[in-house]
């Protein structure tokens, strides 16, 4: 008996699949080797003493009769524990960037899914899929996490602090049980939640009615309810309380841009990269166009949120708030800083503007590349200026480290792609997403 062409493309999707998780794999293994060598290697490696411009932020507090020598062993033991931190901060920025873009995939789709949305139907599989390294992602974030509470690097200063009046009076909520309590739940509950509506999405498939669909789409509407909430709190424990002497109303929110922006951005990727290969024959010009209008808008958004936080707090000029952007726009991370501004804002800005662009997949390719270039570059800035300084660097710790979750991102969404035909079948607005056109 024949098959159809959704058992054959599945077949040979699931081949496909097969050679892709292969090069995922030798990335893995290359970058796992590299992250090892990068922290025996830091672990060697003399310290030259200097003092950053965020020193102070961190030093213990010296009274005006503190002698030279006492400053320079202040700045000398600071030095070194950002030396220290600087294969841990590595790893720490590819992971919670990759841990935002799979979360942040699962959000768009629930959002399509919540808004009763007909023309994305067509990429639901292609986003349940890529959401799936969420689960090894999301264990590897609490490990490292566990890690960090238990002193085996100095990324939180919180957690060491002594006598430091403004992070005493943040203890209620900055405190290691109910930080590791708090992680725990945020990561069990995306994990859960995506396991229950993938499963109502599946059975669909299969289903004489919808309600299947239905209850999934209810569950859609409590994960978004659950994640706003979550994705607020996480963003001031996971980053923010690098800084704890800083706090910013916007930050969450400018988080979540920053990830969801990079979500959207990847599921254009390789949508497109799959319809080159000869998969996803039902998703056409009118698909991308939609997607790279979410980039563009989600790119505006982030600016807008960039440019409100920046001008506010330096126009304000008051020190509790000023102290995030002192060392990122006035020391030896400035010019990356409004790099990224370049690649963030004005380049998709310039291409993206024009609609025609916006159907062409090659233009959609080079602003997706350089926008996830320029996200990581500003989960990086998040991240280093506070925990190593000006001991930062781009070397092997963190090439390598990007390697790894590149491949491992790679590896679990082609492998959870390659489980089930592309194309939902049982989906009530299949019809409307396979003729949209306009």
């Amino acid at each position: 008996m024949a098959m159809s062409n959704d058992q054959t493309n599945f077949k040979t999707m699931y081949q496909f699949t097969g050679n892709l998780k292969n090069i995922a794999l030798a990335f893995m293994l290359i970058g796992a080797i590299g992250v090892a060598v990068g922290f025996y290697s830091n672990s060697t490696k003399k310290v030259e003493t200097h003092a950053g411009p965020n020193t102070e932020l961190h030093s213990a507090k010296v009274s005006e009769s503190a002698t030279t020598n006492t400053l320079e062993l202040n700045h000398k033991d600071h030095a070194m524990q950002q030396s220290q931190n600087r294969p841990w901060a590595a790893f720490y920025v590819p992971l919670f960037f990759f841990f935002m873009i799979a979360l942040g995939v699962f959000v768009f789709y629930a959002t399509q899914v919540a808004s009763s949305a007909g023309w994305s139907v067509v990429l639901f599989r292609v986003m349940e899929g890529l959401s799936a390294s969420i689960v090894p992602i999301g264990i590897l974030l609490f490990i490292f996490l566990v890690l960090s509470a238990l002193g085996m690097n100095h990324l939180f200063p919180w957690m060491h602090a002594k006598g430091d009046e403004i992070v005493e009076a943040k203890s209620f909520w900055l405190n290691i049980p109910g930080w590791l309590i708090r992680t725990f739940i945020y990561i069990v509950g995306f994990i859960v939640f995506r396991h229950f509506i993938i499963k109502k999405s599946v059975a669909q498939d299969t289903a004489t009615n919808v309600e299947a669909h239905e209850k999934g789409f209810k569950l859609t509407i409590l994960f978004i309810a659950f994640f706003m909430l979550s994705e607020s709190a996480f963003s001031w424990d996971w980053i923010m309380s690098l800084d704890p002497h800083w706090f910013s109303t916007l930050f969450a929110w400018y988080i979540f841009a920053s990830g969801i922006v990079s979500a959207v951005t990847v599921i254009a990727l390789v949508a497109i990269y799959l319809k080159s290969k000869g998969y996803l024959e039902f998703v056409n010009k009118s698909h991308i166009h939609d997607v790279a209008k979410f980039m563009f808008g989600f790119s505006i958004f982030w600016t807008y949120l960039w440019f409100a936080q920046y001008m506010l707090i330096w126009y304000a000029h008051m020190p509790e708030e000023t102290v995030y952007f002192v060392p990122r726009t006035t020391g030896v991370y400035k010019f990356i800083y409004f790099f990224m501004l370049i690649l963030n804002f004005l380049f998709p800005l310039i291409v993206l503007m024009d609609r025609d662009w916006k159907r062409k997949n090659i233009f959609v390719i080079v602003v997706g590349l350089v926008v996830l270039a320029g996200h990581y570059l500003d989960f990086y800035l998040m991240v280093m200026p506070s925990a190593v300084g000006s001991q930062f660097g781009f070397g092997i710790s963190e090439i390598s480290s990007l390697l790894f979750f590149i491949g491992l991102f790679i590896y679990f969404g082609f492998t959870s792609l390659s489980k089930r035909p592309l194309l939902t079948s049982g989906n009530p607005y299949k019809d409307e997403s396979l003729h949209h056109h306009f």
